[in-house]
């Protein structure tokens, strides 16, 4: 048994319906390792249950793994915006959220998360990043302005498979703009920051009033 292993055995059992769901997201994505999976799952699902968000923002949904795992710690008037770019996956996402006892609480946006992200009129209690890594910062600023002070916006994938630890190949732009995101972020005296050694990386963030 790895340490991964034996974290997750040592927390929540998957909930059936997640399950089932990262079968499904197994068999019939060709990227399965982008879904949050089972640990990172319990992770959110406990972060939402702590800060009890009435408004959440997704960016980046692929198979809507993470939406459904933040939804569950959402209170009973809570809400889940979930924006993702790809127009192909929105029958199974929708189809997904409906199978779901928390599907009522998400709303799901299809288009380019820079635009959503400035059509949405609400104050963000908790804001989850998990797309297109080139866009971090460009999404960090957009939602930044919308985060009530004293909010919260997780950010995935920070640790980048370690790369961002290694030495640098110049033609690397993911692991270069990675790099020079979490070097701005640490930097950022509008917030607090702690990268936590969470699956891929996850920093938690918290703006500050």
């Amino acid at each position: 048994m790895n340490l991964e292993d034996y974290i997750t055995a040592h927390s929540d059992v998957e909930p059936d319906y997640l399950a089932k769901l990262n079968r499904k997201t197994h068999v019939r994505m060709i990227n399965p390792r982008m879904m949050s999976g089972h640990y990172q799952g319990r992770v959110l699902a406990m972060f939402a249950h702590m800060i009890q968000p009435k408004v959440v923002l997704e960016i980046g949904t692929f198979t809507g793994y993470s939406a459904l795992s933040l939804a569950e710690g959402l209170p009973v008037d809570g809400v889940l915006h979930t924006i993702d770019h790809d127009d192909e996956l929105e029958s199974f996402l929708n189809d997904t959220f409906a199978g779901s006892e928390f599907g009522h609480k998400i709303k799901l946006h299809i288009g380019d998360a820079l635009s959503e992200i400035d059509k949405l009129n609400e104050v963000l209690d908790l804001v989850f990043i998990d797309a297109d890594k080139e866009q971090y910062l460009a999404y960090y600023e957009a939602v930044l302005s919308k985060v009530r002070n004293g909010g919260y916006i997780l950010v995935d994938n920070t640790l980048w498979d370690g790369k961002v630890l290694k030495p640098v190949d110049p033609k690397d732009k993911d692991t270069i703009l990675m790099m020079k995101f979490n070097d701005f972020i640490a930097c950022d005296s509008r917030v607090e920051k702690v990268l936590l050694p969470v699956r891929d990386g996850l920093t938690l963030i918290r703006k500050l009033g």
